[in-house]
């Protein structure tokens, strides 16, 4: 399986890319798209419909100032979505971590840290651990090479 990195606009590229680092690290395919919640809803809505059937087993969402990507992609999809909140705008990035930590109930979006697209590679690639034992050695490889 594979993970889609999606980002509300080209300017979140630079803050993207560490999760799209994690995933190469881990010989995880993975695909890059920009599309907004907001300017581009109905490309959002077609991806993230078949995303399941075109491969995808996790959708990593990054979006900033109101930050509803992660929350319009797990309404279409029952597929694992992580939700970045990106600093811009006001307070440094809190309102877009708000955004997309307060889900409803039954339409969830695990959120990393402000910026922490890092550590969406890495639950990305801890999600496809549970069904990939490749993915899972690399993994505890690391993991054990946290230890020092």
């Amino acid at each position: 399986m594979k993970v889609a990195i999606l980002m509300g606009s080209e300017k979140d590229m630079s803050k993207m890319a560490a999760c799209a680092a994690v995933l190469a690290e881990f010989e995880i395919e993975h695909e890059v798209h920009v599309m907004s919640a907001h300017r581009t809803p109905e490309k959002v809505a077609e991806f993230t419909t078949n995303a399941r059937a075109n491969g995808f087993g996790v959708i990593v969402c990054g979006a900033g100032k109101a930050a509803h990507l992660a929350g319009a992609v797990a309404a279409h999809t029952t597929l694992p979505v992580v939700g970045i909140p990106i600093a811009a705008g006001g307070l440094g990035g809190v309102y877009a971590m708000w955004s997309t930590v307060q889900m409803p109930t039954g339409i969830p979006v695990a959120t990393v840290a402000i910026d922490g697209s890092a550590n969406a590679g890495y639950l990305a690639a801890s999600i496809l651990s549970v069904t990939d034992q490749a993915v899972a050695e690399k993994l505890a490889t690391y993991r054990e090479g946290l230890k020092g």
